[in-house]
């Protein structure tokens, strides 16, 4: 028994010693200082101080505030201008009674007597709607061409008519070697619709900007009426080429095979229609 305590008191010993031994404090490792930095690539010091910008001159200088004192209204907004009040004379009655006043046409009437027409004015014509401001009555055209009635005309139509007459000059004389003698309308100015018909737009007739040729009339040779079927070669030509003619002077060409109503005349005028267009049928 002796021994198992003595055994044990031994062991104490050396276990003591050893812990003793395990919880002595380590030295701390030496960290080692970094090189001094070379001279050559230390910055010298600076030889002079940086420059200072030179002063502001006083002119430069903004004035100091004058004593700031209350603020001002704001200025109302300006109100629009007002458009001057309706002349008396465009208001109520009196604008029922104002009359514009009528083209002038005098360079047209001279063009007309250079083309050899032989006409006259007439009163301003004033039918209801109807209407032509400057009408003139035309008897005949160059080289004695007789109207068959006279026309009731504006300048603007009887001059195109003088201008297409000429040309129906020179077609007769190389067709037939005839001189045209007259021409025999059906209308110039008539108060109407087109085609006679009371519903519907005024026809150019109502401005006596239209004419309606029916026949030709030559000084020695049968007249020519307009129609569809013609059986003489030269006579057909004739027609044909007299029409075609009209469409270079006219806005409107109409006759026969373009409708019933133009099967046995030409029809002239000058209506305007939207971008220049014509009509030639």
């Amino acid at each position: 028994m002796t021994r198992h305590l003595a055994s044990a008191a031994g062991g104490c010993a050396l276990w003591l010693m050893l812990g003793s031994v395990q919880a002595a404090p380590l030295a701390p490792e030496v960290v080692p200082s970094p090189p001094e930095r070379p001279a050559e690539l230390t910055p010298p010091p600076p030889a002079e101080p940086a420059p200072v910008p030179p002063p502001r001159p006083p002119e430069l200088t903004p004035a100091p505030p004058a004593n700031v004192s209350a603020p001002e209204t704001p200025a109302l907004p300006i109100p629009p201008p007002v458009p001057p009040s309706r002349p008396a004379d465009l208001s109520g009655e009196a604008a029922l009674t104002l009359k514009v006043a009528a083209p002038d046409d005098e360079a047209c009437r001279v063009r007309l007597k250079r083309l050899g027409a032989s006409f006259e004015p007439l009163p301003a014509i004033a039918e209801g709607q109807c209407t032509a401001p400057l009408p003139l009555k035309v008897t005949a055209l160059a080289d004695g061409i007789a109207l068959r009635p006279a026309a009731t005309l504006t300048c603007r139509a009887a001059e195109g008519l003088a201008r297409w007459a000429s040309e129906v000059q020179v077609e007769a004389q190389r067709s037939f070697g005839k001189p045209l003698a007259a021409l025999d309308l059906g209308g110039t100015y008539v108060c109407r619709g087109q085609n006679h018909d009371v519903d519907a737009k005024l026809s150019e007739h109502a401005f006596a900007d239209a004419i309606d040729v029916m026949s030709f009339t030559f000084t020695g040779r049968p007249p020519i009426v307009v129609r569809e079927a013609v059986s003489d070669p030269a006579e057909a030509g004739f027609l044909k080429v007299t029409r075609a003619k009209a469409c270079t002077v006219f806005r409107t060409v109409l006759g026969p095979g373009s409708s019933a109503t133009h099967a046995n005349h030409f029809h002239f005028d000058e209506r305007e229609r939207t971008a220049g267009h014509r009509l030639c049928e």
